[in-house]
């Protein structure tokens, strides 16, 4: 993992497409803005890993009928 310091408003940019710059800084919270093209899909890891389970099951619920 790559760990860097920013302060409010600058940027760190990935691939060169990708920007992340820092919005604001309260206490324990760091808002983040990120700018990326249409077909990078930026999700939180909670909600990320919840679309990733119901698409699991979406792709057995197929093989399963596929089966039958």
């Amino acid at each position: 993992m790559l760990v860097l310091s920013r302060k409010i408003g600058e940027q760190i940019t990935i691939d060169g497409h990708i920007t992340v710059q820092i919005i604001s800084i309260k206490g324990q919270k760091v808002r983040i803005g990120i700018s990326a093209p249409p077909a990078v899909s930026i999700d939180r890891a909670e909600v990320h890993e919840r679309r990733t389970a119901f698409e699991d099951i979406e792709v057995f619920a197929e093989m399963a009928e596929a089966l039958s």
